[in-house]
């Protein structure tokens, strides 16, 4: 099981405090907590390969350390990389692949 979500509170709760509660109660407390439907594995696989579609690259950092934490390899993480280099493009990978050297070594 996943440990709670508090980012959204601690960097936003003050600011935002309704989107802080939807990103730790909601997204976080509710969509991810769903270990019977997907693992938080999984769950880590498909975030982090959208999130490298888009360009997310900070959004991306954070969900690939969770990624680690959640059991995804080095192994694993290069091959979803590699994978997506065809689909989201290739400048995408290498500066997903740049965050994930720094995460997984």
């Amino acid at each position: 099981m996943m440990k709670k979500q508090t980012a959204g509170r601690e960097r936003l709760g003050d600011f935002a405090p309704k989107f802080a509660e939807l990103n730790d109660d909601v997204l976080f407390g509710e969509v991810w907590s769903r270990e019977d439907r997907l693992s938080p594995r999984d769950r880590s696989m498909i975030t982090c390969a959208s999130l490298m579609s888009q360009g997310l690259f900070p959004q991306l950092e954070s969900h690939m350390k969770i990624a680690k934490q959640n059991g995804v390899t080095k192994d694993e993480m290069v091959e979803l990389i590699t994978h997506l280099a065809f689909y989201a493009g290739w400048p995408k990978a290498w500066s997903a692949f740049n965050l994930a050297k720094e995460i997984f070594d």
